[in-house]
């Protein structure tokens, strides 16, 4: 169905990319910080199992899995702040104008390791002028990040610097497809978590980041529509699944 936007501007809704990657409870599914494989198991109560295989009647499995650790999610400030705040309270609006850019990591020196980080310029010169108001960043190279091991790996990260760039440029979503905008072992200061959300001082409700995404190749850098669906956990953060949709010209005559 083309969904119109403007008299000649739409999108398509049977040409969605789907930006998630999904959960499983096999070693192919990512994990980060430390956590194991997703737990995926038929409840078992007073001899009946809920495993149609098994001899049930229904399949009834519970699911045990991390958010930040397992899979693609949008998290709130709620997420470093003592009090606690909810992902499914902040965020009240899913329909965004966003922008795909792809960046290649700098190597710099960090305590006598070699660290990939993207720069507060480079976000700079990637985002331009826009007026969209999410960011989707794929970072190079774009290697299969669906099967990923990133526990003790330092992986990519931003500068916490970046955080200021956004939110100049008025970006309140911002979308990576690595485990966290921090460093992996930064010593417990998420320095960019808090730039962004200015916490302490301004605590900023609206502004969302998604990590652990992954961006195909075919999906090509520029302008989109996103639809961020966000599972309704009362929780710092949730499963989301990004789906963004290009922009199309033409009348439908």
């Amino acid at each position: 169905m083309k969904l119109y936007l403007t008299p000649d501007t739409y999108i398509d809704t049977q040409k969605g990319f789907d930006l998630s990657i999904p959960l499983s409870n096999t070693e192919q599914n990512p994990t980060a910080w430390h956590v194991n494989t997703p737990v995926m198991e038929p409840v078992m109560e007073n001899g009946w199992i809920g495993s149609v295989k098994d001899g049930g009647s229904v399949n009834f499995r519970n699911i045990a899995f991390n958010p930040h650790g397992h899979t693609t999610h949008t998290e709130c400030l709620g997420h470093i702040t003592t009090e606690v705040y909810s992902i499914n309270e902040t965020l009240k609006e899913f329909f965004f104008t966003a922008k795909i850019v792809s960046i290649l990591p700098e190597e710099i020196e960090v305590d006598g390791v070699t660290d990939l980080r993207i720069s507060a310029q480079q976000l700079s010169n990637a985002i331009g002028e826009t007026n969209d108001t999410a960011l989707i960043v794929r970072t190079l190279p774009n290697t299969d990040k669906t099967h990923k091991h990133y526990t003790g790996t330092n992986p990519c990260y931003f500068e916490k610097e970046g955080a200021q760039v956004l939110i100049d440029c008025k970006i309140d979503h911002f979308l990576i497809d690595t485990p966290s905008v921090d460093r992996e072992s930064d010593g417990g200061k998420l320095a960019f978590h808090h730039a962004f959300w200015e916490v302490p001082n301004n605590p900023n409700f609206t502004r969302t980041i998604s990590e652990l995404l992954f961006v195909p190749s075919e999906v090509t850098d520029g302008e989109y529509i996103l639809n961020l669906q966000v599972a309704s956990f009362e929780n710092d953060a949730a499963p989301c699944r990004p789906v963004v949709f290009k922009l199309e010209n033409g009348l439908d005559l």
